[in-house]
């Protein structure tokens, strides 16, 4: 039966089959030369037929006429973009090194360049309908029309500062070169009503860049390779562009009436309060001394300079003190002016203050309010040099009896050391020295020390260490718009600010140190719990604080009356390191929790605060958290950790807005 099945099987090799290898797998064209030339036969049957050809030809003419209208052009508007970015660079580099000559000629060359890259551009037009592709053209076309506006604002801008380069510390030749430093500011500043209308160009071309900007989707990119990067540029330039916007929409009130808060063409007249910030108060620190100055079309005249203490002394009639200055401020019976500053609000604390102020036998009208803190003065002084005021050399070295500039040791020096009898305007030497920094400023060249003078002050102002409360509404509306008024600003999501009054301890602040940390814990429904820790740190020795053998006391222990505001309707879960039962109420739109804790000399002490926010966690898993800084602090160590994990660390010398991503 097997030889009967072998009989059947066919042992002839079939044609197409070469060798037994080549039968268990197809066989190319490269294995066999008859394959080869049948295809080459077939190719060259195939290339005269004249269908072939004409398909070929259409082909090969889309090839050419694509390249033609894309990719030449892309390149050529690639080409074009590169000169731009470089040109934008040199640009940015003029208006970093202030030179507004220079900053005014780069913008026009910008402006060129930016010309090229939209005739390039519009050379591929028709993209407008070609589906995708449309998208990607539509986006470069709007970021291109929000490029020369952006360029119109910036050239508003520099074409109006330039005629007052030399009087800002700028590069470049000012209009106002004549005459002493005096003299250039008055004539600066009757003029300056013809520039201020330009802000509304300004503002007006910004809002078309926002326009424009919101037309661009960064959806439309990838959020992997290179598509992230450009997504989150897009997302940073909207951002950034939102922002500018709303700065100078805000902005707007101030500038336009600048001219008239700097005394044209009537005088103003200004309360200056200074705020000593190694003893901190709800504002920034314990008032200590006041001047009076007169704006007369810019050019500063000081009026009056006194302790606050006389004035405090004029006024009859006082209030019984609130509860937390019966509470921990002790032999104090009565509101004081020098007390006043109770609310962490600086317009709201200034209402009290002058409702104290005008009842004073030594008041005068005035037309806002300005406090200044011992950092500002020391960031003038470190540009400035040297000052002698009041018999006394002043100089930001470092002090060692105090490990801290020598003017600071100086002035609580002045101010708090017992001496025998009474001293005649203890604390006037503030006054005095603030003055003495003025006039060492107006009566150099401007172009030694205005334009870092002028940017310090900024900086300050940013950090609150400069705090303005004027008496015109739209001057108020402005100066909050940029907030430079101290308030406790409204916010949608979580928000944090610690403020804290030390009430009886010297100096001390001047010595502690402090670090916060704020732990978020999220539930799976979306419910937060945070925990708040203020760590504090004096590693400092005490004074010998027996004022009976004439001694300074600097250091002893703080007496540190606290509360913390959070987002209103938040609930307290716990709470660790008040010496004092907590309390819970709301205050300035915000729910707050007060305490009262102490940190001794070469000590340590520890506050912990766990509450549940008044809301739950989104889909999207972000949440957005403003922390406002108290004025006249320092700049604090803060860290954020979410479920244990670290998400930003930071020192936090403003007032600072993050996007948390908590899931």
């Amino acid at each position: 039966m097997c030889m009967d099945n072998l009989s059947k099987i066919n042992f002839e090799t079939p044609k197409s089959v070469v060798n037994p290898i080549s039968a268990q797998a197809p066989q190319t064209a490269y294995s066999s030369p008859k394959r080869f030339g049948n295809l080459k036969e077939k190719l060259k049957i195939l290339f005269k037929n004249r269908k072939f050809q004409v398909s070929l030809a259409i082909v090969l003419l889309l090839v050419v006429l694509s390249t033609i209208a894309v990719v030449i052009p892309a390149l050529k508007t690639y080409k074009a973009v590169k000169v731009t970015y470089a040109q934008a660079k040199v640009t940015a580099d003029a208006i970093k090194k202030q030179d507004v000559e220079l900053a005014s000629v780069e913008l026009a060359k910008t402006k060129d360049s930016l010309v090229d890259v939209q005739k390039n551009l519009h050379a591929m037009g028709y993209l407008k309908f070609v589906p995708i592709a449309s998208w990607y053209y539509n986006d470069a076309d709007h970021l291109l029309n929000a490029g020369f506006e952006g360029l119109g604002a910036a050239t508003i801008l520099v074409d109006s500062i330039k005629p007052y380069a030399d009087l800002l510390g700028l590069k470049g030749q000012g209009s106002f070169v004549g005459g002493s430093a005096q003299q250039r500011i008055e004539t600066a500043v009757k003029t300056m009503s013809k520039i201020t209308p330009k802000i509304d160009d300004i503002a007006d071309k910004l809002s078309i860049v926002q326009k424009e900007i919101d037309q661009v989707d960064p959806g439309h990119y990838p959020a992997i390779g290179a598509g992230k990067k450009v997504r989150s540029g897009l997302e940073n330039l909207r951002l950034l562009t939102d922002q500018s916007v709303t700065l100078i929409n805000n902005s707007r009130p101030l500038i336009k009436i600048l001219p008239v808060l700097l005394g044209e063409p009537d005088d103003k007249k200004y309360l200056i309060v200074f705020q000593n910030d190694k003893e901190i108060r709800p504002t920034g620190g314990f008032i200590t001394a006041y001047s009076v100055f007169r704006l007369d079309s810019g050019v500063v005249h000081v009026e009056a300079s006194s302790d606050i203490y006389d004035l405090d002394n004029t006024i009859s009639g006082k209030s019984k003190a609130p509860a937390p200055i019966l509470d921990y401020l002790d032999n104090v019976n009565v509101l004081n002016l020098r007390d006043s500053n109770l609310s962490p609000d600086f317009k709201v604390s200034m209402t009290e203050f002058m409702k104290l102020y005008n009842r004073a036998r030594g008041k005068t009208n005035i037309d806002g309010i300005i406090a200044v803190d011992t950092q500002a003065l020391v960031a003038a002084m470190e540009i400035l040099g040297d000052i002698d005021a009041g018999g006394i050399k002043f100089t930001t070295k470092n002090d060692p009896r105090c490990d801290c500039p020598q003017v600071i040791y100086e002035l609580e020096e002045y101010a708090d050391r017992p001496v025998q009898g009474t001293r005649a305007n203890r604390k006037d030497i503030i006054g005095q020295l603030m003055y003495a920094i003025m006039q060492k400023a107006f009566s150099s060249s401007p172009k030694l020390y205005w334009g870092p003078l002028f940017q310090t002050m900024l900086t300050q102002i940013s950090e609150k260490h400069i705090l303005f409360n004027m008496f015109n509404d739209q001057a108020q509306l402005g100066l909050e718009g940029l907030n430079a008024a101290g308030r406790i600003m409204e916010f949608d999501g979580d928000y944090l600010h610690l403020n804290e009054a030390n009430f009886g301890g010297a100096k001390s602040n001047m010595f502690v140190s402090q670090n916060v940390t704020q732990d978020y814990s999220v539930g799976s429904d979306g419910a937060i719990t945070k925990t708040v820790t203020v760590n504090y740190k004096n590693p400092f020795p005490p004074s010998d604080c027996n004022l009976e053998r004439g001694n300074l006391c600097l250091n002893a222990v703080l007496r540190d009356w606290f509360r913390v505001y959070v987002p209103k309707g938040s609930k307290l879960v716990s709470s660790q390191g008040s010496e004092v039962k907590m309390k819970t109420y709301d205050e300035l739109g915000k729910t707050v929790f007060e305490g009262f804790i102490t940190v001794r000399p070469q000590g340590v002490a520890k506050l912990t605060l766990t509450y549940s926010l008044p809301f739950k966690l989104g889909d999207k898993s972000v949440l957005p958290l403003m922390i406002q800084k108290q004025p006249g602090t320092n700049a604090n160590e803060y860290l954020v950790n979410v479920n244990g994990r670290k998400l930003e660390e930071f020192k936090l010398s403003a007032d600072k807005t993050l996007n948390l991503t908590l899931r």
